[in-house]
């Protein structure tokens, strides 16, 4: 377990009576924006288990129609959330750009409730993914800013872990009211939106505002008389506005430049959540009644090893576990293909997806964290997170259109073979390099392990 404390400043070494003083591993603001996370995670994956069966079998949806609603549901939260992640840089007030993006998510939810046809349901998952892509990068903003730079991926880790919880509550508690009640649908659609609500409050009241880089200087704690040590630091000048040149500056940086470009890539060839489900149904036969329990299984792989995968990228480097993790979602893709007949296969695609989201999920963030400065984090983690989200937006659009005609075998060999070379591209373009004097890591003794 992972505890905050705020007591100690991140420079003390030793108690007053000289035994060592072991620091925090988790800042507090962390473990508050986790709790948020795993409250909005278990009402957001209560919609998302059922909504790849209702949309497909209760509206009639084909895998095309359905890829281009999955690509709108991924591509809006993308185009968004480039803005957030500029807003809260701007006005230095990340909490407030979150917050936002939380409480737009929840008010949509119960919206659902009175939406039955194709259009209505597009806008509402449309302006729902408009909050979470606001909220995100704010979000992977403070968790970066209340951390020290070696800690970065553990804390990361320690965040989707959490959020990862509620990603497995979220199916069963659907799985549930689908089993108990005669409306399962939208009863699930109501309860999820109650549930969001909860996230917001928890927000307002426990996450802290602040959103600077936790700073060095003792608290109140520490030695009983005031040490002048230096004068009290000039009321320490609020920092410049961030301008929109500044955030076009970010891609001067050679190693976010690579960072962004490989995130792309590489979505491109990924297959998005839904459609792995899709196809394990498809391939298994499993029944639509157990359709809703599939995400746990990536979710408890991925709570399981999402903090020892931070913490491991932090000591061997992020690039090693985000190519590692890619690699794994290919053996799925293999055993999907090649193994359909495997009585075991379910539970190993499982594994190995929730594999790939423990070494990639967290491990990204903090690499791009390594690399900008902390006046343009949140613009930074969104830059990368944006083009990523609408890589997946274009895959999901182009594997509903081969699987409806080529059939799902084809588009799967297809997005296999295509992961696989741009992983070995990633692998060269991101390989190690001498650290950039452009970037903005603390500094530290001996070398910077930061984005490799």
């Amino acid at each position: 377990m992972y505890l905050a404390d705020r007591s100690a400043p991140e420079d003390a070494k030793a108690t007053a009576d000289g035994s060592p003083v072991r620091g925090p591993a988790v800042a507090s603001a962390v473990l508050a924006l986790g709790s948020v996370s795993l409250i909005t995670d278990v009402s957001s994956e209560m919609v998302t288990a059922v909504l790849p069966l209702y949309l497909v079998a209760g509206l009639g949806l084909s895998p095309l129609g359905f890829g281009a609603l999955d690509g709108l549901y991924n591509g809006v939260s993308a185009l968004v959330q480039l803005t957030g992640g500029h807003l809260a840089d701007r006005i230095r007030n990340h909490k407030l750009i979150a917050g936002i993006g939380y409480g737009l998510s929840a008010a949509c939810k119960p919206l659902l409730l009175i939406a039955h046809s194709l259009g209505p349901v597009a806008l509402i998952l449309a302006l729902e993914r408009t909050g979470k892509g606001l909220r995100t990068a704010p979000r992977d903003a403070l968790i970066s800013l209340s951390t020290p730079p070696e800690l970065q991926g553990r804390a990361f880790g320690v965040h989707r872990a959490m959020d990862t919880t509620g990603a497995l509550l979220g199916p069963l508690a659907a799985f549930f009211i689908l089993s108990v009640t005669v409306d399962g649908y939208d009863a699930v659609f109501g309860v999820s939106a109650c549930v969001a609500v909860l996230g917001v409050v928890v927000l307002m009241l426990f996450v802290p505002s602040g959103a600077e880089p936790r700073p060095g200087r003792p608290k109140a704690a520490a030695p009983p008389v005031p040490a002048p040590r230096k004068p009290p630091a000039a009321a320490s000048p609020k920092p410049d506005a961030v301008n929109l040149r500044d955030a076009l500056g970010l891609l001067r940086l050679p190693r976010l430049r690579a960072l962004a470009g490989c995130a792309a890539l590489l979505g491109l060839t990924t297959v998005s959540d839904a459609f792995l489900y899709l196809l394990l149904q498809d391939r298994t036969g499993i029944g639509e009644r157990w359709f809703p329990l599939l995400p746990l299984g990536t979710a408890a792989v991925f709570l399981l090893l999402a903090v020892p995968a931070g913490a491991l990228a932090d000591r061997i480097g992020r690039r090693t576990v985000f190519l590692t993790g890619h690699a794994l979602l290919l053996a799925g893709y293999g055993l999907l293909l090649w193994a359909p007949g495997l009585p075991a296969l379910p539970y190993l695609v499982l594994a190995l997806h929730g594999m790939f989201y423990a070494a990639t999920d967290g491990v990204l963030p903090a690499a791009v964290a390594a690399t900008v400065p902390a006046k343009l984090r949140a613009t930074g983690i969104a830059l990368v997170g944006t083009g990523q989200a609408l890589s997946r937006f274009g895959c999901s659009l182009a594997f509903g259109a081969a699987w409806t005609v080529l059939g799902s075998g084809p588009a799967l060999a297809a997005a296999a073979a295509g992961l696989c070379c741009c992983a070995a591209v990633a692998g060269f373009v991101l390989r190690p390099t001498a650290p950039d004097g452009a970037t903005a890591r603390a500094p530290h003794p001996r070398r910077s392990r930061g984005t490799r």
